[in-house]
């Protein structure tokens, strides 16, 4: 039986919008995929500007965006099907866009209404995939590693270079995922510094000289230290990470934060002895950010076609709205922290 869905997803570095259009099937235990077609929308300025300081909205005003963002979001999906002479939809699952997490007080926001997008696309939506692992007592995220475990089994590890470093590999029977550190979240907030959108290629951390002072306060923050599972939000950013780079030269601060992150991605491959990790996200294409983490690993770091880069979130969020559908489990307690394995997200 195949079904073929829609996965949405926006990530904490407003690149734009990710749609990823893929057709799964299961043969006996195992499933397939195959994208069909997938496509970044970039967010114009207004939408990446209303979405970057919905953390300090009104409740109302939040609410209102709410709102806003799924019908956008319903337009958008509803313009890809038509540009790409799409049919036979069985699904679209929207992962939102994250404004609060805070797992530690049972919560956790993604904005993007479901049923605005339902209404605008006449598909059924699955949305809202964290809430319910929060409540349940676990971190809300990562949420990939279902996908890590079921489509990309072939791989020891998969590490995601987005906002944030996340990885998912097999400990004994287990599979576990963590957020390692956080990634384009600064170094993109720190090339806007420098007239630019990221930091091409790592360009600017190359010609940076890295701080060793700097990068040992980096190096010594309390969460590196903490036991998994765990999670990163802005929030952890804003209050640790801004405020040690605050006066500090910005090429030197892109030079020290890619060591650091280089740093503390090798650091897991090297202590849980991973051998084969597929990489993705945005953070992949960051040349001097790959040859630094190579420099500290002896592990084998593949890096797949264009499409999986850039869409294997937008993926998975699809994959788990079609386990949602089913009534079959799309999120993993051994990678949240939550009370038990669980099939999370709401459907309208």
């Amino acid at each position: 039986m195949k079904t073929r869905a829609i996965g949405l997803m926006s990530g904490t570095s407003l690149d734009g919008l990710d749609i990823c259009f893929a057709e799964f099937e299961k043969s006996e235990n195992s499933w397939h995929f195959k994208i069909i077609e997938a496509e970044t929308i970039p967010y114009p300025e207004k939408w990446e500007n209303d979405l970057r300081n919905s953390i300090h909205l009104s409740a109302e005003d939040l609410l209102a965006l709410n709102s806003d963002y799924g019908f956008y979001l319903g337009k958008k999906v509803k313009d890809f099907i038509k540009k790409k002479n799409i049919t036979d939809v069985n699904l679209i699952a929207s992962h939102g866009h994250t404004v609060f997490h805070q797992p530690h007080r049972k919560f956790t926001l993604q904005i993007g209404d479901g049923r605005a997008i339902k209404l605008v696309t006449s598909i059924p939506v699955v949305y809202d995939f964290r809430s319910q692992d929060v409540l349940m007592g676990g971190n809300g995220a990562p949420l990939v590693p279902i996908g890590d475990e079921l489509l990309f089994s072939e791989y020891d590890a998969c590490l995601n270079l987005g906002g944030f470093s996340n990885i998912s590999f097999k400990k004994t029977v287990k599979r576990i995922a963590f957020d390692i550190c956080p990634v384009n979240i600064v170094l993109n907030k720190i090339a806007k510094d420098l007239g630019k959108k990221f930091d091409e290629n790592g360009d600017f951390a190359r010609t940076g000289k890295v701080d060793s002072n700097l990068l040992e306060k980096l190096n010594n923050l309390e969460f590196y230290r903490q036991q998994n599972p765990k999670s990163l939000g802005i929030e952890f950013c804003k209050k640790y990470i801004f405020p040690l780079l605050e006066n500090v030269d910005s090429l030197t601060a892109l030079a020290t934060f890619t060591e650091h992150s280089a740093f503390q991605i090798s650091k897991i491959f090297n202590e849980n002895q991973l051998k084969k990790i597929l990489f993705t996200g945005g953070g992949t294409y960051n040349s001097y950010l790959i040859e630094k983490i190579k420099s500290k690993t002896s592990a084998e770091i593949i890096i797949p076609e264009k499409t999986i880069i850039d869409f294997k979130e937008a993926l998975i969020f699809a994959f788990m709205g079609v386990l949602k559908m089913n009534n079959e489990v799309n999120v993993l307690s051994s990678a949240t922290g939550s009370s038990n394995d669980h099939s999370s997200g709401i459907i309208a």
